[in-house]
């Protein structure tokens, strides 16, 4: 896909998915016109970056479809300073959203070929804010806790109470959770006395695997 292409493609899918939709944070609208999607997918798939659904990325995952990412993103209502973790990096596109809107970046991927790939990209679009991973991210990654922002990017059965805890007080996660055929957005914000729950409506991801989250993969989509 030629860069003149790519440009106007990002700008219809800002235009016509993003914020058609609702999105109206201005900083992830811009973030998300300017991060080349197609270098997130196969060659073959380039074609198809910016069309209103996921893609395959190989391993069984997905890459989310573009509106899936500007939601959560600004579900988390960052503004710059913050240090966000992310659960399941799969091709670094969120990731790479991310850097772009927060101070620090912390992604776990499960599967090694997803871990060295996202790598790689994020190295060479020069995403120096962000270290990536490989291993259980139902664990959370404790060493840099707490977080103001975490991002889950496959649903579980329930949010797992270890990212919690490594939330940081005002801090906002995101998170599918439900079942393999009923999923809801989950939005926790924690505070000092409680944590708040509320939702933004129905999604379809891929499942969390791990010790918090299903013991096997499943087949689904995002």
């Amino acid at each position: 896909m030629a860069n003149y292409d790519s440009a106007r493609a990002r700008e219809r899918m800002v235009q016509q998915q993003l914020r058609a939709r609702g999105i109206l944070d201005r900083r992830v609208l811009e973030v998300m016109a300017a991060i080349p999607r197609e270098l997130f997918v196969s060659e073959a798939m380039a074609a198809q970056a910016y069309q209103d659904s996921p893609l395959p990325i190989g391993e069984g995952q997905t890459i989310s479809q573009p509106y899936i990412v500007a939601l959560m993103t600004e579900a988390l209502h960052l503004d710059g300073d913050e240090t966000v973790l992310e659960i399941g990096t799969g091709s670094g596109y969120q990731a790479a959203v991310l850097s772009r809107l927060a101070a620090r970046v912390y992604t776990v991927e499960r599967l090694p070929t997803l871990t060295r790939r996202a790598r790689d990209i994020l190295e060479r679009l020069g995403c120096h804010n962000v270290i990536v991973r490989q291993g259980d991210g139902t664990l959370g990654w404790r060493e840099f806790a707490p977080y103001d922002g975490i991002l889950v990017t496959a649903f579980g059965p329930d949010v797992p109470p270890v990212l919690v805890d490594q939330l940081a007080i005002g801090g906002r996660l995101v998170m599918p959770v439900g079942s393999q055929g009923i999923q809801e957005l989950v939005v926790l914000e924690k505070t000092k006395d409680a944590v708040e729950r509320s939702t933004l409506g129905g999604v379809r991801f891929v499942p969390l695997v791990g010790r918090f989250g299903w013991e096997r993969p499943r087949n689904n989509r995002n």
